[in-house]
């Protein structure tokens, strides 16, 4: 039987602000891709005050690239009034799952961490989002969509993760030898993940990507879609979405002073 907290987890975030930012060149030649402006907010500020509005003590960060701005941007502002901790990356990049690997001992290890990209604008209720697996069964939710994109993950009648898909090229990456799906969706790059998957990650080598992990347990765990229909978000991870994102900045919610 699958024993569950009774009492409320302290509510965890880690925000991956590694990342060399070439498509933002030559912006991030001299500063990383956290602290490109958007609507006059490094992205960095964006993400953290609205972690911050939906009730989350505690943000991991990750540095890797002119990490050293990232911490003392962060020490100006006195870290928000908020916990936050720096994983460092700067002798090499871990990719997503590596990363959060990395970072574990930076958490309280009984409560599930929101995972975010720091170029990733969204109208998300992330204080939702961080509350849909729990205490539900599920090892991890996804944040996907049906919006049209190149790569899609592929989930089952009950929502839960068995596969991903190149639409380009018809690769096909899923642990099961036939990938029975009901839906192809989109992901966002924000998801949550559950204690009970920490084991497992600590199987696995320094650097991979998280949604390499996912599909290799997803026929061992509970990996499930929490779809959005609505959503509307926007990555900042390029030159031509960062024309738009001030604009985009401007139809969300707005953020405290």
């Amino acid at each position: 039987m699958k024993l569950f907290r009774t009492f409320a987890p302290m509510k965890q975030a880690m925000l991956f602000a590694a990342g060399l930012g070439t498509r933002l060149r030559p912006l991030t030649d001299t500063m990383p891709k956290a602290l490109v402006p958007v609507a006059g907010r490094p992205l960095l500020h964006h993400v953290i005050l609205r972690l911050k509005a939906a009730g989350f003590e505690r943000i991991v960060v990750n540095i890797h690239h002119l990490g050293q701005q990232i911490i003392d941007d962060l020490a100006a502002n006195h870290n928000f009034g908020l916990d936050i901790r720096i994983s460092d990356e700067r002798d090499m990049l871990l990719d997503t799952g590596g990363g959060i690997k990395k970072a574990l001992p930076l958490f309280d290890s009984e409560s599930p961490i929101l995972i975010h990209n720091v170029d990733i604008l969204s109208n998300i209720d992330l204080a939702a989002l961080y509350n849909s697996p729990y205490p539900g069964h599920a090892d991890a939710a996804l944040l996907v969509s049906p919006r049209e994109t190149k790569r899609y993950l592929l989930f089952d009648k009950s929502n839960c993760l068995v596969g991903w898909i190149n639409k380009e090229t018809g690769q096909v990456k899923s642990p099961y030898p036939e990938v029975d799906y009901s839906e192809m969706l989109a992901f966002s790059g924000i998801h949550v993940m559950m204690p009970s998957l920490f084991p497992f990650l600590n199987t696995w080598p320094d650097r991979f990507p998280i949604i390499d992990f996912y599909l290799h347990h997803c026929n061992e765990t509970d990996i499930r879609a929490v779809v959005k229909k609505d959503l509307r978000m926007l990555d900042v991870g390029k030159i031509d979405t960062l024309a738009n994102a001030d604009a985009f900045a401007a139809t969300l919610p707005p953020l405290a002073p």
